[in-house]
């Protein structure tokens, strides 16, 4: 299992970060859960952070196989998948078909608690 981390800036507003978010647990939950389960998602979490540069969208995704997934979800064209590419473009400004991760990003630090099992190890 990996843990992907992505930073997105937001180009949209708050609101309508918001109301993705809200569809993705009302209205295309169904849809949501399908999703992420394809792709071996485990958990998957969104933070917004406000910065000097403006707003950012942090998204922490725990999948099984992140190459895998990436190409996979580039290459869908499945209806719920173009809507969310299609939301992530809007919002953001990332074509999910062409960084289907997000903005590259690099692990800088990782401090895994050897003591635990359930510790998510890079």
């Amino acid at each position: 299992m990996s843990l992907i981390v992505r930073a997105f800036p937001l180009h949209g507003s708050v609101e309508d970060l918001d109301a993705f978010a809200a569809a993705l647990n009302t209205d295309r939950k169904e849809g949501a859960d399908l999703f992420y389960r394809q792709y071996g998602v485990s958990h998957e979490s969104w933070h917004l952070q406000e910065t000097p540069q403006g707003p950012w969208v942090i998204a922490v995704t725990a999948v099984d196989d992140s190459a895998a997934a990436a190409a996979t979800f580039a290459a869908s064209r499945a209806e719920f998948d173009n809507w969310f590419k299609a939301q992530v473009l809007l919002l953001t400004g990332i074509n999910q078909d062409k960084q289907p991760l997000g903005p590259p990003t690099k692990q800088v630090f990782a401090w895994p608690d050897e003591r635990r099992p359930d510790t998510l190890r890079p």
